[in-house]
């Protein structure tokens, strides 16, 4: 796995450097000092996954992240964040961006989290998942229309409204009572159908059109006393 480091911090990006030349399988392919350098990185490199600060001079993390998402055989973009998740990273889910982790997330975490956005599923920090959809659905992109949502059956539509409540493809099996293949297969057709790249995607596609609605608990929430984690599913 080739991966680039975006950051304006040097101690930060030789921190991670240390971090993944440690494991067998990750190259740090280059790095960034801001946005712009970011942009120029990933379009020469072609990593394979670009850890993503958001705060950073030139241009942020969220235009860059924006622009290396649009390209042809774009990298997944991981993005570094904060617990206070301030408005950079809403603007970042619509940028296109494939998950975020913690900064002070343990290495081991930081290393699951690359695998995870590289092998092309999506990934919210565990504990912080429910509050960042929340917020985020709160925070509609204005100015902008609903997308549609024709063509979907109607299963696909309600696999569609239970991943933008944030269930894993386990607890949508539970929740409909069928397979978790059968689940998988439902949630790649959905993706394939509305032309999106992966799950957290389909978070801002099923908020944005009106699909799900901000607070809205699931019978998964409701037997938890919505304490539930809901993690990313495959």
């Amino acid at each position: 796995m080739r991966v680039l480091l975006a950051d304006d911090q040097a101690l930060m990006r030789t921190g991670f450097r240390l971090i993944l030349e440690a494991e067998d399988d990750i190259v740090v392919a280059g790095e960034a000092a801001d946005g712009e350098e970011a942009v120029l990185k990933a379009a020469r490199v072609r990593p394979d996954v670009v850890l993503m600060d958001i705060r950073m001079p030139r241009m942020d993390g969220i235009e860059a992240t924006r622009r290396i998402t649009a390209a042809p055989g774009a990298p997944r973009v991981l993005v570094l964040t904060t617990f206070d998740l301030d408005d950079y990273v809403y603007g970042a889910l619509r940028a296109g961006a494939s998950g975020f982790l913690l900064k002070d997330a343990p290495p081991e975490e930081l290393i699951h989290a690359l695998h995870v956005v590289a092998a092309g599923d999506a990934l919210l920090a565990p504990g912080v998942t429910r509050r960042l959809l929340e917020e985020f659905a709160a925070r509609p992109d204005p100015g902008a229309a609903p997308p549609p949502v024709e063509g979907l059956t109607e299963r696909e539509r309600e696999v569609l409204v239970l991943v933008a409540r944030g269930l894993s493809n386990a607890e949508i099996a539970d929740e409909l009572v069928v397979g978790e293949t059968t689940v998988k297969t439902h949630v790649g057709r959905v993706l394939q159908k509305l032309h999106l790249r992966d799950r957290i995607q389909a978070v801002v596609y099923g908020y944005e059109a009106g699909l799900v609605r901000p607070g809205a608990r699931s019978a998964g929430d409701q037997r938890t006393g919505g304490r539930g984690d809901h993690r990313r599913g495959g």
